[in-house]
């Protein structure tokens, strides 16, 4: 049986908030392997020592990514959903090493499909810091089945 939530347990409004997640300096260091992203703002201390920020930040993707583990930590989506349609990141402020972030999921729209079964949910997402400052807000656009 599926933990995850079926399509009509869903209204808009409702919000999800994960556990918290401490972002290292070897996430950073995998991440930056992993992608071919080596921009020293993320890898060069005397560099980023220069910079606004005037320490490394971590890559805003792997903040974003983090955050779909983060998502299934909620349970909500565990054999239910059936497509990620989609995800849009809009970055608002840095994640530096030693942050902890979670996801926080509040539910915009959840509209049906026309063959039934299943239905579209929107939902507003932020990715948020220990202090509870956004550090990236956006949509997560998910099908679930609904049977």
């Amino acid at each position: 049986m599926a933990r995850g939530h079926l399509f009509s347990q869903f209204s808009p409004g409702q919000r999800f908030v994960s556990v918290g997640r401490t972002i290292t300096e070897a996430d950073v260091v995998m991440f930056a392997g992993i992608s071919g992203d080596y921009n020293p703002l993320h890898t060069d201390a005397t560099f980023a020592a220069k910079t606004p920020f005037k320490q490394r930040i971590a890559h805003g993707m792997l903040s974003a990514s983090i955050s779909t583990g983060l998502g299934q930590t909620l349970g909500i989506f565990e054999g239910t959903t059936l497509a990620l349609m989609g995800q849009t990141f809009e970055y608002k402020g840095p994640v530096f090493f030693g942050d902890t972030i979670r996801l926080a999921l509040t539910v915009d729209t959840a509209t049906p499909s026309s063959k039934g079964g299943k239905g579209v949910v929107v939902f507003s997402s932020q990715i948020l810091k220990q202090d509870d400052s956004v550090a990236i807000s956006g949509t997560w656009t998910v099908l679930f089945r609904d049977e």
